[in-house]
């Protein structure tokens, strides 16, 4: 699982292009938007691609995105149990 939430913290810089984010910046339980790291929707149309290209994995629900994209370990968590790559 640690390994899983480095990969995602790298990939996500990565597509986001976070210039100034280091993988050790990002808090696994912290806020992905907001306080936290401060994504907005755009973002999460990025990461919506991310999980689809990446591990296979399709986010039907709006609704369902907002929780899955809650914080790194939700992420990874919801990856670890639904990945098909």
């Amino acid at each position: 699982m640690d390994e899983l939430i480095l990969n995602l913290k790298k990939e996500i810089i990565e597509v986001l292009n976070l210039e100034d984010v280091k993988p050790e910046d990002i808090i696994d339980d912290a806020p992905l938007f907001g306080e936290g790291l401060g994504l907005d929707s755009i973002d999460a149309l990025e990461l919506i691609v991310l999980m689809e290209k990446n591990y296979g994995i399709k986010l039907k629900d709006p609704a369902q995105g907002k929780e899955v994209f809650r914080s790194i370990r939700v992420m990874a968590d919801y990856i670890q149990t639904n990945r098909t790559k």
